[in-house]
């Protein structure tokens, strides 16, 4: 019987032999300083926490800092692909091949609102690369004086790679079990007098052929960085991104009538109509800076930024039964209902201009770092009339075939938004251990959604101001103890349907979250630590749920409460570290729905865990084994917790070697996530209106090679 080879089997021999030949080049091999990536060390600064210039183990608030180092290690494509890394960041409908959705401490992320770029606003209704990003930075909490109205939990800034001092020539290869190839270059530095000029070109194209049946496609990116160091230290700072993906996405599995069941082969993919077209993000991105020093230990930047997002959306989705008149999940027999879902010609824009003045000052014996910063914030979005039609019944084996139907029956929409911000920041230090932070954010929004037919406009102004004050105390030994409060705002106007609300377009009063936080975190020789406590209240409203009539309110609050806590460690050729969540999430206080009151809300676990270790083996030097350990506790499917997701847990493994052949440095890593090919269901998010299930991937390995010149 004739035997085949696995490709990434030939291709894993070949590296072992390259590893093992490694000691006949040991002179070689000497003159390699092996770069250890441990991407758990506090980084100098982090933009998201609102004091940039502040290095982030002085900053009173929880926040991490992913860089590219680690993105890059992972195999990482999407924001969603960086979980592993904390704790308190988990999916929320993830669907492969669509853009991501995060929660954080319980919370899901708006994606209109708790994003940024290059610290401004940034639409997140859309595929991100990350070919081109040095940093994806995460807030922990609510944002309100951070970002002015978004949802609590967290805020995630994406930061893209700058000119380098020196030359860099960096060629990226890495190919993915069933033939996905990726192809990336990564170039940078300086030119003319002194180095005045700057650059940083980043490309990548990439062919996707995930272990996901029917999810073929491709995606390309091209950005450009650079700057300009002008007299009299000003820095004029400018970047640009395009970016495309075409690609079908995954779609979610679901209960069958009120049973779990097992979990069925991850490479099925129920979005797989012989009609269907794959959809299209595409995107135009980019930010210019200007900054310069006014006085002394003061500093002025301006600061326009522009976002442009197209996007073609096809999906044979699978929604409920209506032959058991239950449209929040699948056919107890395992079949369900199919909509010719097509929105082509969405469009999405975002202009920001921001003006900041940064300085320190003595006052009284205090020493005072300020901040005042004021932007200007409009997003225009033009949804286009939608098909959203029935056609026919499929079921979980993806066996049925339906026809189609691309009548845009459905109207779309125009949302307009403009958003004017006052910000001021003040870090009092009584002392050299004592500081007091103060911050507050006042925002000013006019906002308006018109429906191409006319029907149930809404248009609505408001005024709402959020701040936050902290303390802190420097321990001896590197260590910081820190208290702090603050508020998170959302603003909601009632839908304009005067047959379902009693106040139809009301405009609700602001929706301000409260948080308390306690932390502790510091350095000492080989150890990195962090550990808070929180308590966060966001009002919850009752106008996805009530029943027509009825009189859209506040309905109580979400209450999450919880523990986080981070240990790393790195000596010699050793480095480990654990993180983890456990978090309490209730509802309270629910008059219209009484028996919600005390149950976890769906799809937020009560306990997370990850750890990671490596180990640089001896005799041959630049290698390095890794290995990463995520755990997702048990969380409700069904609001009355009545059935639950159960618990699961995911080893990943990599074997990272780097080689310096003459004056080539090479990275190898051959990665193996899922080690033990373990099936269980990721994620259970309630989306619109109806409950899906994820499966997790199956074991995938991947090989990349890095060469840098």
């Amino acid at each position: 019987m004739k035997t085949h080879t696995h490709p990434l089997r030939a291709v894993a021999r070949a590296i072992s032999l390259l590893l093992l030949a490694g000691t006949a080049h040991s002179q070689v091999q000497q003159t390699l300083k092996p770069v250890t990536v441990t991407g758990q060390a506090f980084p100098p600064a982090a933009d998201v926490t609102g004091f940039g210039d502040v290095p982030l183990k002085d900053v009173p608030v929880s926040a991490s800092v992913i860089d590219s180092r680690m993105i890059e290690q992972t195999g990482a494509r999407r924001l969603a692909d960086l979980t592993r890394y904390d704790p308190s960041v988990a999916d929320a409908y993830n669907a492969p091949g669509y853009w991501d959705f995060l929660s954080v401490r319980g919370y899901v992320l708006d994606n209109r609102y708790n994003y940024r770029r290059e610290g401004l606003p940034a639409s997140a209704e859309t595929t991100i690369p990350l070919d081109n990003k040095e940093r994806i930075e995460i807030l922990r909490g609510t944002s309100g004086m951070q970002a002015g109205t978004s949802a609590p939990g967290g805020l995630v800034n994406y930061v893209v790679k700058r000119p380098t001092d020196s030359d860099l020539r960096a060629v990226r290869v890495e190919f993915t079990q069933r033939a996905s190839l990726l192809a990336a270059a990564d170039l940078g530095g300086r030119f003319g007098n002194g180095g005045a000029f700057g650059y940083r070109l980043n490309v990548a194209q990439e062919q996707l052929r995930p272990l996901v049946r029917g999810l073929d496609g491709r995606r390309s990116l091209v950005s450009f960085a650079g700057d300009w160091r002008l007299a009299n230290e000003a820095l004029l700072e400018g970047e640009v991104e395009w970016s495309r993906k075409v690609q079908a996405s995954q779609a979610g599995f679901s209960l069958l009538g009120g049973v779990l069941t097992s979990v069925p082969d991850p490479r099925l993919n129920l979005n797989n109509q012989p009609w269907l077209q794959p959809s299209r993000f595409d995107a135009l991105t980019g930010t210019l800076r200007y900054s310069q020093p006014v006085a002394r230990d003061w500093r002025v930047s301006l600061q326009a930024g522009t976002q442009r997002l197209k996007s073609d959306d096809y999906t044979a989705f699978p929604f409920g039964c209506s032959s058991e008149n239950n449209y929040t999940r699948f056919c107890s027999d395992g079949t369900f209902d199919y909509y010719d879902y097509r929105s082509i010609g969405e469009k999405r824009r975002h202009d920001s201009l921001a003006l900041d003045l940064k300085g320190k000052a003595e006052i009284a014996g205090t020493r005072h770092d300020v901040s005042f910063g004021v932007l200007r914030d409009e997003a225009r979005d033009r949804l286009p009339d939608y098909a959203y039609n029935w056609v026919g019944f499929g079921n979980v084996d993806g066996t049925a075939i339906v026809g189609e139907d691309a009548r845009p029956l459905y109207p779309g929409t125009r949302r307009d938004e403009r958003s004017l911000e006052f910000s001021a920041r003040d870090a009092i230090h009584w002392n050299d251990r004592a500081t007091t932070w103060l911050g507050v954010r006042h925002t000013r929004l006019d906002r308006s959604n018109v429906p191409s037919d006319g029907v149930g406009a809404t248009g609505y102004s408001q005024s709402l101001t959020t701040p936050w004050a902290a303390a802190s105390y420097k321990l001896g030994g590197g260590s910081l103890a820190y208290a702090s409060w603050g508020q998170g705002v959302e603003s909601r106007v009632v839908p304009n349907m005067a047959g379902v609300y009693t106040n139809a377009g009301a405009v609700l009063p602001a929706l301000k979250s409260r948080q308390w936080e306690l932390g502790f975190k510091g350095t000492y020789e080989a150890w990195t630590w962090q550990a808070s406590a929180f308590d966060i209240r966001r009002p919850v409203t009752n106008v996805d749920t009530c029943a027509a009539p009825c009189t859209a309110r506040t309905d109580g609050v979400a209450h999450h409460r919880g523990l986080e806590a981070a240990l790393h460690w790195a000596s010699g050729a050793w480095r480990a570290g654990a993180t983890a969540m456990a978090l309490k999430a209730t509802r309270e206080g629910s008059t219209e729905d009484p028996a919600a009151n005390g149950l976890r809300p769906v799809n937020v676990p009560q306990f997370v865990a990850r750890a990671y270790g490596a180990w640089r083996l001896p005799g041959v030097d630049g290698l390095e084994l890794q290995a990463s350990l995520s755990h997702e506790g048990s969380r409700p499917v069904l609001a009355n917790e009545s059935v639950m997701l159960p618990a699961w847990t995911r080893v990943d493994a990599a074997l990272r070697y780097q080689a310096q052949l003459g004056a080539t440095a090479t990275t190898w890593l051959l990665g193996v996530d899922n080690v033990t090919n373990r099936r269980y269901w990721r994620e259970s998010p309630f989306q619109f209106g109806h409950v899906y299930l994820y499966p997790g991937a199956q074991r995938t390995l991947r090989l990349s090679v890095t060469v840098s010149l």
